[in-house]
C-alpha cells in the first residue's frame, strides 16, 4: 500500500486529492446501489492489438516514477504499448471513466469499492487466473474476493504499528523493556510520556486507527464472512472505552482535532507527540519531512483478544470491457512478481503482496519487520458495497469520542451498517 493509501483514510488535505483510498459511493443514506451487468467470471480474455492505459492514484513522484519505470520495461520486452496516467481524484476520474464506457484497462482499487463494481459487472473476476494466485497473502485475497471469487491481484499492502520517538522515550527513562505488550502497559508509558506540549500517544480521528484497538478487544464492524454487522459488539464498546478513558486522562490525543497536526505522522514528527499509530508509509514521510527524529517501530500492544491491528491494501482492477485483457494480466502477473514488489517497496515503502518476497523484504528493512508481523492478525476494511459511507459517518461520530457515549456510537454505527449488509 502506498503512503497515501492510509493517509486518504486519515483526512489529511493533500493526499484526500490523490484519492488512492478515498472512500466511494458516499450518498446521503446506506442502501446498496445496486447495479448491472455481466457476473465478471473470467473465462476467456480478449485480446488484441489495442495499447493498454493505466490509471493511478499516487503519492508523489517517486511513486509515479517506479510504476511508469516497470509499464515501460514490460511494455518493452512484451511489444505492447502502455501508458500511465496518474489521478488527480482516482474514485472520480474512474466512476467517469465506467459512466463514458471508456474506463481505464488496469486501475489502482481500493477494497471498500470493489463489491459495487463487481456487482454492476465493471470488473472481470481474473485472480485465479494469475500464475502467482497462491503467493499473494490470504488475509489479502480475501480483500478482494466477493461471492467467492478472486477479483484482483493485491498490487501491496500496510498494517498498522507503534512508532515511538526514541529520543523522548529515553529521556523519559524508558527501556526496551518498557515497550507496551498489553493494553495497561500502553496506558502506563502514554501516560509516561506526557508532559507539557506532549502527548504520549496522537493517532487520527477515525475508525482506520481506533479500529486497530477494536481487533484487539475481538470485535470489528462486519462478521468474518460479511454477512452479519457486529459493530455495537461488546468488544467494540470496551475498545472505544479503553480509548476515551486515556483522552480523559490527557495521554492519548487525536492528532488533527486535539493537537492541530494534518495527521499522526506530522504531530509524531512535530514532537507533539512521543507515540503514534500509522503504517510503514510514515518511513518516507519522516526521512524526508523530518529526519532528526528518530524512531522505533514495535507492534502494537495485544487487547483483551490478543494481538490486533489494521490493513490497507489496493488491487490491479482490471476492467471488463477492456479490449486486451490478456495482456493487462500479463503487465499484473509482472508488477506482482517478488522482484518488482521489492523494487516498489524501495522506491516509495509499501509491503510486497506475495510472501515469497517476505525474507528479503526483512532482510531489507530489519527495522520495520514489525510492520510485516501485522499481516498475520490484521483485519482489513470491510468490503460491503455501501460500506464506505458508514464509515465516514463512524468517523464522524469518532471526532466526539472524548465527550460521547460508545455504545450510542456504535449503535448508530450498526445501524448503518445493517442496512448494507442485509
Amino acid at each position: 500500500m502506498t503512503r497515501q493509501h492510509t493517509r486518504a483514510w486519515l483526512g489529511a488535505g493533500a493526499l484526500v486529492l490523490t484519492g488512492t483510498l478515498a472512500l466511494t459511493g458516499c450518498g446521503s443514506g446506506f442502501d446498496d446501489e445496486g447495479g448491472t451487468g455481466s457476473t465478471g467470471d473470467a473465462g476467456e480474455l480478449t485480446s488484441s492489438d489495442d495499447a493498454l492505459s493505466i490509471l493511478i492514484g499516487s503519492s508523489g513522484d517517486a511513486e509515479t516514477a517506479a510504476v511508469e519505470e516497470a509499464v515501460a520495461a514490460w511494455s518493452e520486452e512484451s511489444g505492447v504499448e502502455a501508458s500511465v496516467q496518474v489521478a488527480n481524484d482516482l474514485p472520480q476520474q474512474l466512476s467517469q471513466g465506467f459512466a463514458a464506457g471508456s474506463p481505464p484497462d488496469l486501475f489502482y482499487l481500493a477494497s471498500e469499492a470493489l463489491a459495487g463494481y463487481a456487482g454492476n459487472g465493471s470488473l472481470i473476476a481474473y485472480g485465479d487466473l494469475l500464475e502467482n494466485k497462491d503467493d499473494f497473502y490470504p488475509s489479502l485475497v480475501e480483500n478482494f474476493t466477493v461471492d467467492d471469487q478472486f477479483y484482483c491481484a493485491p498490487k501491496d499492502f500496510s498494517t498498522l504499528q507503534l512508532i515511538i520517538n526514541k529520543g523522548l522515550w529515553d529521556a523519559a527513562g524508558l527501556t526496551d523493556d518498557d515497550v507496551p505488550t498489553t493494553w495497561d502497559e500502553l496506558a502506563e508509558v502514554a501516560q509516561t510520556l506526557t508532559t507539557d506540549g506532549v502527548t504520549g500517544l496522537a493517532f487520527g480521528a477515525e475508525y482506520q486507527r481506533l479500529g486497530a484497538f477494536m481487533a484487539q478487544a475481538g470485535g470489528q464492524l462486519v462478521s468474518d464472512d460479511g454477512t452479519e454487522a457486529v459493530a455495537n459488539s461488546a468488544e467494540n464498546v470496551e475498545a472505544l472505552t479503553y480509548v476515551q478513558e486515556q483522552m480523559n486522562a490527557g495521554s492519548f490525543a487525536y492528532a488533527t482535532t486535539d493537537l492541530g497536526a494534518g495527521w499522526g505522522g506530522e504531530a509524531f514528527g512535530q514532537e507533539l507527540a512521543a507515540m503514534t499509530i500509522e503504517g510503514n508509509w510514515i518511513t518516507g514521510a519522516l526521512s524526508n519531512d523530518f529526519p532528526d527524529v528518530e524512531y522505533v517501530v514495535a507492534e502494537l500492544p495485544a487487547g483483551p483478544a490478543g494481538q490486533g491491528t489494521m490493513q490497507f491494501t489496493n488491487c490491479w482492477g482490471m476492467a471488463a470491457d477492456s479490449p486486451n485483457q490478456q495482456a493487462a494480466l500479463e503487465l499484473v502477473e509482472y508488477l506482482t512478481t517478488a522482484e518488482q514488489q521489492l523494487a516498489f517497496s524501495e522506491a516509495f515503502g509499501p509491503m510486497p503482496s506475495v510472501q515469497s518476497a517476505a525474507d528479503q523484504w526483512t532482510a531489507d528493512n530489519p527495522d520495520l519487520a514489525a510492520f510485516l508481523a501485522g499481516a498475520d492478525y490484521a483485519k482489513g476494511v470491510p468490503t460491503n458495497d455501501g460500506i464506505a459511507a458508514v464509515i465516514t459517518d463512524f468517523n464522524a461520530s469518532l471526532e466526539g469520542l472524548k465527550s460521547g457515549d460508545p455504545q450510542e456510537i456504535l449503535d448508530t454505527v450498526q445501524a448503518n451498517t445493517e442496512a448494507v449488509v442485509d
